[in-house]
């Protein structure tokens, strides 16, 4: 029995098998073989096993992707059971005595290059189809097999290196928890697991190489810690910890259908970050106020191809449909950095988190983001649509963005078709260039929402994604509150209102602080909705008030924390 450390990221018990999805090294060496038979017997054998992961992934894909999404696993098989394809690698095994690994190697990475220096987008498509191929045919060969969390069909916990947010978006319901070498609790991986409601501890350093495919592990998603094959008792230990925290989150149920109303009588909504359509039942169930982030970034990751207009507009209706006359906050593309789409490759900069992301890549591709704002144009007539866009540094920039979609209103209006008038647009405040500017962007736009997890990244100048500087993360830091507080006094003396989307906004600590700071909108992960209306409706506005004066000359923020836990019970 092994215990390892690390960051609680998203709350529960989970205990399972592991299952690693770390990709097998697949480095071949060229080599002369003795018999040419036994590898042609092999490679044949692997192009067999292949064809027979490619139907399997597909029958899956095709319960969760449009009959063209998942067209492209048609598209592999035709690939991988092209004569030309096979003959190549034959004869190189046959005429040349090449090792086969070798062999599937050399002839794929030569019709690759092949395909990608044609000037046509179709052939170039299909030199990425030529390596997705010939990897997992090269796996099966070496007898590696590539992992594949969308064929899970036993309960299990996830255990890597990290989890991209293409990973965790192929989760299934199989997969109770995860554990990971490296992130934190600002990560993507960390933020879709809460979304998924399922535990996770990340951080773990060298968990990969601590746990075997199958091992048992409970995972501790609350306390941060990861058990490695537990005996007996602690299996128990652990069934009644996970017993007793469901219990208490059936008991937060009560409050699924009420206000979040302080006990001096101020109230604030409670809203949730969504990914997509498939959250709506956990923001409905945890008794959501609205949606306060529509991360529609995922639209564009459950592809290989560029979601269409039409595609969008289907799924912005149908959130907004299920609000009703609840707000729906949607942030435009907000890509780059860490989060990377497969439709888009974006060129690899040296540093990535300060260069063309989000905004910035709707203005260099104008044509992706104009088929935003159309879509979502479309949709606003089904609900209380609000826009707002990310990664804003200056006033030119919000006017621009905004310049754009009001140019696609005009457009659609002209051709007939029905746009509200109601919409809302605002920003994310996570540039400190943009929070110190509050109270002249406060002028143009109709709301803020405080993206926190960038915000003290940006202030504190150190990477969130790193382990090495996670001690900057620093939420409650006297800094990151004067920037809020400045932010939220601005869009007040304009007569607006301010949100927060970034993961502070669900924090126990940060309840206190942000209802003294006067803070209109919490949005988060549903998850975390009920616990936080509990200790909201249990504190006063006027004595938080007075917290936050104390907290605001605090300097740092350990004494910030020290004073919110002597005045709340938390």
């Amino acid at each position: 029995m092994t215990k390892i450390n690390g960051i609680a990221a998203s709350n529960g018990i989970a205990i399972a098998k592991a299952y690693k999805l770390v990709m097998p090294d697949l480095t071949v060496t060229q080599a002369t073989i003795a018999d040419v038979d036994e590898e042609v017997a092999k490679f044949k054998a692997a192009v067999e096993q292949t064809s027979k992961d490619l139907e399997t992934i597909k029958s899956v894909a095709a319960k969760n992707l449009s009959d063209d999404e998942a067209a492209v696993f048609d598209a592999h098989a035709l690939m991988l059971g092209d004569p030309e394809f096979q003959g190549q690698i034959e004869a190189k095994i046959k005429d040349e005595k090449l090792n086969g690994g070798a062999a599937i190697e050399t002839v794929a990475t030569t019709m690759a290059a092949m395909f990608e220096s044609i000037p046509d987008q179709y052939f170039q498509e299909r030199a990425a189809d030529v390596k997705d191929v010939s990897r997992r045919l090269l796996a099966n060969f070496l007898g590696k097999p590539l992992p594949n969390p969308t064929l899970i069909d036993e309960e299990v916990i996830i255990v890597a290196d990290d989890l991209t947010p293409s990973d965790t978006a192929q989760l299934n319901s199989f997969v109770k928890g995860f554990a990971t070498n490296i992130g934190g609790r600002t990560s993507h991986s960390a933020i879709m697991a809460r979304s998924l409601e399922i535990p996770a501890v990340v951080s773990c350093k060298t968990i990969t190489e601590d746990v075997q495919d199958g091992d048992m592990i409970a995972l501790d998603g609350i306390d941060g810690t990861v058990i490695i094959n537990p005996d007996e008792e602690t299996i128990q230990a652990y069934i009644q910890k996970r017993d007793a925290y469901l219990a208490e989150k059936e008991e937060l149920k009560k409050l699924v259908n009420e206000k979040t109303i302080t006990t001096d009588g101020h109230q604030v909504e409670l809203v949730a970050n969504i990914g997509g359509a498939g959250d709506l039942p956990g923001a409905h169930d945890n008794g959501a106020e609205g949606v306060g982030l529509f991360r529609t970034e995922f639209l564009y990751m459950e592809s290989a191809d560029l979601p269409t207009e039409e595609r969008q507009f289907e799924v912005y209706k149908e959130v907004l449909e299920s609000m009703g006359d609840k707000p729906v906050v949607v942030r435009t593309l907000d890509i780059g950095g860490d989060k990377k789409i497969e439709a888009l490759p974006l060129p690899e900069e040296m540093n990535p988190f300060l260069g063309v992301r989000a905004v910035r890549l709707c203005f260099q591709r104008e044509d992706i983001f104009r088929t935003q704002l159309r879509a979502l144009l479309r949709a606003s007539v089904y609900g209380k649509l609000r826009i707002m866009f990310p990664m804003i540094a200056t006033l030119q920039e919000f006017r621009k963005a905004k310049g754009i979609l009001m140019e696609e209103k005009d457009k659609l209006v002209a051709e007939g078709i029905e746009v509200s008038d109601e919409i809302q647009v605002g920003i994310m405040i996570e540039i400190p260039a943009a929070a110190v500017l509050a109270d002249q962007f406060a002028k143009e736009v109709d709301f803020f929402s405080v993206g926190t997890n960038d915000l003290v990244q940006y202030t504190f100048a150190a990477d969130r994604m790193s382990s090495g500087v996670s001690y900057l993360y620093q939420p409650f830091n006297p800094s990151i509150l004067r920037l809020l507080k400045h932010v939220i006094d601005s869009a007040h003396a304009e007569g607006k209102w301010a949100g927060m989307c970034g993961e502070m906004a669900g924090e126990a600590i940060a309840a206190p602080l942000l209802i003294g700071l006067g803070l209109d909108e919490f949005s988060m992960s549903a998850t975390s909705i009920l616990a936080q209306r509990k200790l909201i409706n249990s504190i006063s506005k006027s004595e938080m008030d007075k917290l936050v004066e104390k907290a605001l000359n605090c300097c740092t923020m350990d004494e910030v924390v020290d004073l919110v836990k002597s005045t709340v019970n938390i």
